[in-house]
């Protein structure tokens, strides 16, 4: 088992940056590929993208743009979402997953595990 807990959400305008973090505790945190989903309301939750085991690959999901890394840091059992220059269609819940179906399509949930609780983000103008 993995716990996941998503942090650095909040109210922010548009324009601004945003780094939200996921930490994990469990089972060993480098063992896993990892990714970023959002949700908004009335919608299916969608790939933001994902990271390799090491940190070294990404993919990001058809909606992510420039604006968008992710990181992780193994030593500290911690994955990164930076988000620049947000804008109002970046507001969603945001949540993070490890992956538990190796060789699964990135894009669906069912590939993904150990889901954290998510955090807000709201975007205003």
């Amino acid at each position: 088992q993995v716990q996941l807990v998503e942090s650095g959400g909040g109210l922010v305008q548009v324009g601004d940056s945003l780094r939200l973090s996921c930490a994990a505790s469990g089972r060993t945190f480098s063992d896993y590929a990892m990714a970023w989903f959002r949700q908004t309301p009335g919608k299916e939750r969608e790939l933001v993208g994902r990271i390799n085991t090491g940190g070294e690959n990404t993919f990001y999901g058809r909606s992510s743009t420039g604006r968008i890394k992710i990181s992780r840091d193994n030593a500290k059992n911690t994955m990164y979402l930076q988000i620049e220059s947000l804008k109002l269609e970046d507001t969603a819940v945001y949540y993070c997953a490890a992956q538990i179906r190796p060789g699964g399509s990135f894009y669906e949930t069912g590939t993904f595990g150990f889901w954290g609780q998510g955090t807000q983000v709201t975007v205003s103008s």
